[in-house]
Formats: structure tokens, sequence, C-alpha cells
């Protein structure tokens, strides 16, 4: 049996390191979509993770931090590109909670699974902006657990605005390269 672990830590893969204007404010849903899926494809052409992508913004649109799914690359199941994306987030904030006037934003390459849409709803963020449906992730192999539109609703009942299937197709695609290109499918 091997020792206790008393500590985790992780990092984004080194390509994130550049190419990402963090000056350039993205003012338009459709522009934080692009960068999620951006991220999402370049996972996959780099073979750092699998085929998710996100980025919180304030309400502003200031980029403040970004995601790519590390489940494989960092051996751990919950580091979702949301969930990296929101941790990241509110380690720069220096607060557990994104709570602000005007909202903060979290773009995501696809859907959110049902553990993304949980911290979602925990993280404080206001506005959740998506692309590629659920759908287009079981069609390539991933199970996205309980997630229905009841779930979306949920959320927004909490006062969470939701746009989903921006830029789907695109999204969809980075997907769908990911299974052509043997990509795992690590809880199908």
């Amino acid at each position: 049996m091997t020792a206790a672990v008393l500590e985790f830590g992780f990092s984004l893969p080194g390509w994130c390191k550049t190419g990402i204007d963090w000056g350039r404010p993205c003012t338009s849903d459709t522009e934080r979509v692009a960068l999620a899926i951006e991220l999402a494809r370049r996972n996959v052409l780099e073979r750092t993770g699998g085929p998710f992508g996100a980025a919180v913004f304030s309400g502003t649109g200031e980029l403040l931090a970004i995601g790519v799914n590390s489940v494989t690359r960092a051996g751990c199941s919950i580091l979702h590109a949301e969930i990296v994306a929101l941790t990241l987030a509110q380690a720069r904030m220096g607060a557990f909670s994104l709570r602000a006037t005007p909202p903060a934003i979290l773009a995501a390459s696809c859907d959110p699974c049902a553990m993304c849409l949980g911290a979602l709803l925990w993280s404080g963020v206001g506005r959740l902006v998506c692309g590629a449906s659920r759908e287009d992730a079981l069609a390539i192999g991933f199970d996205e657990g309980p997630v229905t539109d009841d779930s979306f609703r949920y959320l927004e009942a909490r006062g969470i605005e939701i746009v989903r299937g921006l830029l789907r197709p695109t999204g969809a695609g980075v997907l769908a390269a990911y299974r052509d290109g043997g990509g795992l499918v690590y809880n199908g």
C-alpha cells in the first residue's frame, strides 16, 4: 500500500502560457465561447487532456481565468475544464465566490456535466454560456450524468442566466476530432 497523500496541486499545460490575450476584453458571448472552444481544440491538438475548455470572465468582459480538461493528465476525475477555470478564477480573486455586479460569466465549450453544473451553483457565477450540447458529448461516449432541461431551469430559478448552443457546430467538431484521434473517453 502507498503512503497517504496529504497535498495535491495542479497546473495548466505549458501551452496555456502563450497565445492568450489577457488584456483584450471579450464583450460578446460568441467571443467568450469561441475562446473556450479554442482552448478545447488546443487541448486535443496538444494531447494534454479531454476535449473541453472553459474561461471565466468578469461582468465587464475581463478574462479572469481559463481551464482545460485535465482529468487524464493530472489523474484526477474532477479536473474538468469548468472546475479548473472556476478554481483559478477564485484563486485570482482571493475569494470563494465570484458573485459580483455585473455578474461573472463562465464560458464552456460544451454544456457542463452534472458535477460542473453543481459547482456553477456554488461558484457565484451569474451567467453561463455554452457551445456544444450534452448530446454532442454523449455522441462520442462521455456520460454527462443526470443533466436534463430541469437542471438548467433549476439554475435559472436561482438567478443564473444561461445561453446554450453558441457556435455548437464548432464545439461539436472538437469533440468529434477527439474521438477520431483516438482520445480516451474516461467515464463512458
